[in-house]
């Protein structure tokens, strides 16, 4: 019952499916599988075909640089307590994946804010786009996005590093979450909590808003044009990113959702969220992008 300031922590199974956990793995690795070649082979693609050097690509570079980079930093680890019943994870490598994990979400989030302030200009204001939205810009954008989230989330682990932690050490996940740590500390939390929630909403919050905004723009700009066909026609150019959006936001959401009322609910529902917000987006965004953009398409056939 001593309280340990550098504890390890041991990741959740699913009580009563531990034979089962190697079947999971196979399915979980050839998501990951999948998730890699995708966005490998997008990142390929638009540096090998010119007409993609513009900013709407530039920006699905980095969206596949994140989810990569996402996926590595919890999978492998997944793997490996699934398949050698690797359960324990130390104190401080237990802190770097939460920031990782928060950090990274945080980076794609501002990306896609990124990408709907792209279709807004291409849309309300085509003739200034170019000037607007250059590579330098992009360039600019990209590195804000990394700034904003280190700044926003490496408090999070600070917070964490002086609790004392007793008691059960059993996470909810296969990998380390801010709010699932901090649970387990035996100490008041609330400079912790508060924070973390003030960061998600000045981040992943004030984004979804902003995006939300931008699409009221653009929708209403395209209910100006007088045919149909031609509402159509531009508004199909921002159905890949209205889907990558989903795909971000509703796992998020969800996986929110259960961490603040399904404290009754069934382990197995917390570890398929957690394996959904972190692989969904990977392998669905190459696939989003692949299917609606017919340079891609030609490039990878």
């Amino acid at each position: 019952n001593s309280s340990d300031l550098s504890p390890s922590f041991i990741l959740a199974s699913i009580p009563g499916l531990e034979a089962a956990q190697s079947w999971m793995a196979i399915l979980l690795c050839s998501a990951y599988i999948l998730a890699v070649t995708g966005n490998c082979a997008v990142l390929l693609v638009v540096r090998l075909e010119p007409s993609l050097h513009t900013p709407m690509y530039f920006f699905l570079c980095m969206l596949a640089t994140i989810d990569l980079a996402l996926a590595t930093a919890t999978v492998p680890r997944i793997l490996s307590f699934y398949w050698f019943d690797s359960r324990e994870i130390s104190f401080g490598a237990c802190l770097l994946q939460m920031f990782l994990i928060h950090t990274l979400s945080a980076i794609e989030s501002t990306v896609l804010l990124a990408m709907a302030v792209d279709r807004y200009v291409a849309i309300c204001h085509p003739l200034r786009h170019a000037a607007i939205l250059t590579n330098a810009a992009t360039a600019k954008v990209g590195l804000l996005a990394m700034a904003r989230g280190v700044l926003f989330f490496l408090p999070l682990p600070l917070l964490l590093l002086p609790l004392p932690f007793c008691g059960s050490r059993v996470l909810s996940h296969s990998f380390c979450l801010h709010q699932d740590v901090m649970n387990l500390a035996c100490a008041s939390t609330t400079p912790s909590m508060v924070y973390g929630l003030t960061a998600i909403l000045l981040v992943m919050g004030l984004d979804a808003v902003l995006i939300c905004l931008s699409y009221i723009l653009i929708l209403k700009a395209v209910l100006r044009l007088a045919a149909w066909r031609e509402r159509l026609k531009v508004f199909s150019t921002c159905i890949a990113h209205i889907c990558v959006v989903l795909a971000f936001y509703v796992p998020l959401i969800g996986l929110s959702v259960v961490h603040r009322f399904g404290k009754d609910l069934a382990p197995l529902v917390h570890i398929i969220m957690g394996n959904i917000y972190i692989l969904v987006p990977a392998v669905l965004n190459p696939i989003i992008y692949g299917v609606r953009t017919k340079q891609i398409q030609r490039r990878i056939l």
